[in-house]
């Protein structure tokens, strides 16, 4: 019998192997699409002076999208990651009086401590991480702005040294996320935990028939992605020398999910990709980046991001049909 050969349209594209392809590697192919524009058209983008703010700014983002993206491998979502470097820089500024390391220790412990609580509420009582996470999101920066009301100068020569210093030319906030992304990849990819984490995604269900500890990989999946967004609100605190819980974290839940998701990770659960979302974070932030040195405002790099993660969903969606 023979072979039936797979759809094409009119112009003899495969479509299938077109989406194939977008998953794995569109990500990459809109930042080099960015990078290739700035070069042409955006003023000293190839400045040092550029690519250090660049780096120093997609830090945060890269530090929180990791913990999204194990969130989002087992199955959940974490809408509290902005709250949560709300509530991180509201510790920073009650406990810088005591040092850098208390106030970072004081920061991490909030963020472990938000992480519990969404992890219980999903993993023990069985709550949707959607609405789990979204309680969160609200109270988290309500509990931030009764720690601190309003915006506060933070001075110490150590948080100053943080925020804008770097080593052999690279912001320490970089080095930094980078070394975060080692981890996480080493924990995905190399341990029991990230297999777990996996399996649970994939099916939760069939994880708890094989025995897997369900519950105690969700609440340390939460944690992570608490104390994750704990240390990108005090990274970002050190950068602005400010405790601001009004704005610091603001719509970061956006960035971190676009990046995850553009980055290949599927909604679905079961697979984390990091490259690809140390790809999609890098993508958000020259899509900003260049929104803002083009002079649009930028709520358009809201809607810019929104129309990105509609695509990449839909990409996603278009191959888990094949």
């Amino acid at each position: 019998m023979a072979e039936v050969a797979a759809p094409r349209g009119r112009t003899g594209v495969d479509r299938a192997a077109v989406t194939r392809w977008l998953q794995a590697y569109g990500v990459y192919a809109g930042v080099a699409v960015l990078l290739v524009f700035n070069i042409a058209f955006t003023e000293h983008f190839l400045s040092a002076a550029n690519f250090r703010t660049q780096a120093v700014q997609v830090a945060p983002i890269l530090i929180v999208a990791l913990g999204m993206a194990l969130a989002i491998g087992s199955e959940g979502i974490d809408l509290s990651v902005g709250s949560v470097m709300a509530l991180s820089t509201s510790l920073v500024a009650l406990y810088l009086g005591y040092g850098p390391w208390i106030a970072l220790l004081a920061a991490v412990i909030g963020g472990a401590a938000a992480g519990l609580v969404n992890g219980s509420l999903i993993a023990y009582i069985g709550i949707q991480p959607i609405v789990a996470t979204l309680a969160l999101m609200v109270g988290g920066r309500g509990l931030a702005l009764v720690l601190v009301p309003q915006l506060e100068d933070v001075r110490d020569d150590g948080m100053r040294t943080l925020g804008s210093g770097d080593l052999l030319g690279v912001p320490y906030p970089a080095l930094i996320a980078l070394a975060l992304v080692l981890v996480t990849a080493f924990v995905v990819r190399r341990t029991t935990f990230g297999r777990q984490l996996l399996a649970i995604g994939d099916s939760r269900p069939a994880a708890r028939l094989a025995g897997l500890p369900v519950r105690r990989v969700l609440i340390l999946v939460y944690v992570c992605s608490g104390v994750l967004a704990a240390l990108a609100g005090f990274l970002a605190t050190a950068r602005l020398q400010a405790s601001d819980p009004t704005s610091l974290g603001n719509l970061m839940e956006l960035s971190a999910i676009t990046a995850v998701v553009v980055g290949g990770t599927p909604l679905s659960g079961g697979r984390v990709r990091i490259g690809g979302t140390v790809a999609g974070a890098v993508l958000i932030q020259l899509l900003t980046a260049t929104l803002i040195k083009h002079d649009l405002p930028p709520s358009w790099t809201q809607i810019a991001q929104a129309v990105v993660i509609v695509l990449a969903v839909c990409a996603a969606r278009e191959r888990g049909k094949r």
